[in-house]
Formats: C-alpha cells, sequence, structure tokens
C-alpha cells in the first residue's frame, strides 16, 4: 500500500469500497541517509506520522514484509516498468525482495510509449499494472 500524494490514484479508498478491510496493511516508510525504504505496519487509519522525506507513515513502528505490495506510478510501460518520483525507494526494496508480488497504481494517461523508454539496470519490472481503465502488463 502507499499513501496518495500530488494527485496519485488512492489506493485507500479502493480498497475500503472493495471490503478489503481484514487484510493486513503497511505503509512504507523512507530514510533519507541512507537511502533506504521499509515498511511499517498500518491499521488503515490517517497515518499519525512522517518519514525523512516528508511522507505520511504509521506511527506504529513494526517493521513488515507484505506478501503484495502497492506501487504508485508517475508513468508507466505496457512492459511493466515504472516511472517514480527518482528516488529509487521502491526499486531498491524490490530487488531486495525479490519474492514480493508489485503491482503498479497509476491513471491510464501515464501510459509511456516504448519508443520514450529505456529501462536501466536497477528498474524492477511490476507484475502487473492496474490504472482506472483495467489491468495492464
Amino acid at each position: 500500500m502507499y499513501w496518495p500524494v500530488r494527485g496519485e490514484f488512492n489506493p485507500c479508498d479502493a480498497l475500503r469500497v472493495a471490503g478489503c478491510t481484514s487484510l493486513t496493511l503497511a505503509l512504507p516508510f523512507a530514510r533519507r541517509e541512507p537511502r533506504e525504504m521499509h515498511y511499517r505496519r498500518w491499521n488503515g487509519d490517517t497515518p499519525g506520522a512522517v518519514d525523512e522525506c516528508g511522507l505520511a507513515a504509521p506511527a506504529d513502528r513494526t517493521v513488515v514484509v507484505p506478501e503484495v505490495v502497492l506501487v504508485p506510478c508517475v508513468g508507466f510501460t505496457r512492459s511493466g516498468f515504472r516511472l517514480g518520483y527518482g528516488g529509487g525507494y521502491f526499486d531498491r526494496w524490490l530487488a531486495l525482495h525479490p519474492h514480493v508480488t508489485a503491482v503498479g497504481v497509476a491513471w491510464s494517461a501515464a501510459e509511456i510509449a516504448p519508443s520514450d523508454w529505456r529501462a536501466q539496470p536497477h528498474d524492477q519490472p511490476l507484475a502487473l499494472i492496474v490504472t482506472e481503465a483495467g489491468v495492464v502488463a
């Protein structure tokens, strides 16, 4: 899961509407130095803390490794890659947790043409990408 910023799709509302409130939830917590991220258990309420990057985070400090993570996409390709905000936090975390299923969440208008994208060695592919128009990749 992630807490939406900058006009991102709000997966929190979608999970509530879908009746998924019984799931064990977690939100990312990012550190600036060293540049790293982990997930903290989250109760589903408005987060009560802020991480070192200024993003909403759970007050609960219990670190967890989710089986499935939702990853915000500023842009995405049909081949399953995402463009983020440039910090590399999700890519580094996903590289350390290859057993985790990563699902990108994006607006369909954020699709990047194949000719405009070349994956870099550090880019981690997503299992699938979900938009308001359907499932991609």
